[in-house]
C-alpha cells in the first residue's frame, strides 16, 4: 500500500498517459525557447526518460514540473553551442530562388531578417510567451498554467513583445 501512496508515476499506463498528454507541449516550449526542433525533441525525450528512471521518487502530481525543470536545465547546458549554430545559420545565406523579382526577394529577405532579429532581441520570457501564443495558438490561460504565471503576466509579456517587435521592424 505504501508503494501506491508514494507514487503512481511508475505505473506504465499512467506514465504513458502522462507522456501522451505532456510531451508535445514540452517539446514546443523548448522549441520556442531555443529555436531548434530536433534539439527540443531530444531534450523532451531525455526529460521523460529521467522521469521514468526516477519514477519512484516523483509523484505524478509533480511530474509535469519535474520534466519541465529537467528539460530546461539540460537545454541551458547547451546554450553556448546553440548560439553558435543560430549565428552561423543567420549569417550563411545561400541563394536558391528561381524566377522571383530581385527587388521582391531583397525586400522579403530584409523583412525576414529584421523580424528574426527583433524576435531574437526579445527577452527570453517575452519570446517564449509570444511564440507559444502566436505559433502554437495557445490561449493566455494555457500559457499561464504551463509557465506557472498569472494570466495578467502573460498579457503583459505579449503586449511588451508586440511593442518591441513593432518598434524594431519599423526602424
Amino acid at each position: 500500500m505504501s508503494n501506491k501512496n508514494r507514487s503512481t508515476t511508475c505505473d506504465e499506463i499512467i506514465f504513458s498517459s502522462f507522456f501522451k498528454n505532456h510531451f508535445k507541449s514540452l517539446r514546443n516550449y523548448l522549441y520556442y525557447k531555443f529555436g531548434d526542433r530536433d534539439q527540443a525533441e531530444d531534450l523532451a525525450q531525455d526529460a521523460f526518460i529521467k522521469l521514468w528512471q526516477n519514477c519512484a521518487s516523483v509523484p505524478i502530481e509533480k511530474a509535469k514540473s519535474y520534466v519541465y525543470t529537467i528539460a530546461n536545465n539540460s537545454s541551458l547546458n547547451q546554450i553556448a553551442h546553440q548560439k553558435v549554430v543560430l549565428r552561423y545559420a543567420k549569417n550563411f545565406g545561400g541563394s536558391d530562388k528561381t524566377n522571383e523579382n530581385p527587388e521582391y526577394i531583397l525586400e522579403e529577405k530584409q523583412f525576414q531578417s529584421n523580424l528574426l532579429k527583433a524576435i531574437e532581441e526579445l527577452n527570453e520570457k517575452q519570446r517564449v510567451t509570444f511564440l507559444m501564443h502566436r505559433i502554437d495558438g495557445k490561449k493566455y490561460s494555457e500559457i499561464a498554467i504551463e509557465l506557472e504565471i498569472s494570466v495578467k503576466t502573460v498579457e503583459k509579456r505579449i503586449h511588451l513583445a508586440l511593442l518591441t517587435l513593432r518598434k524594431q521592424i519599423d526602424l
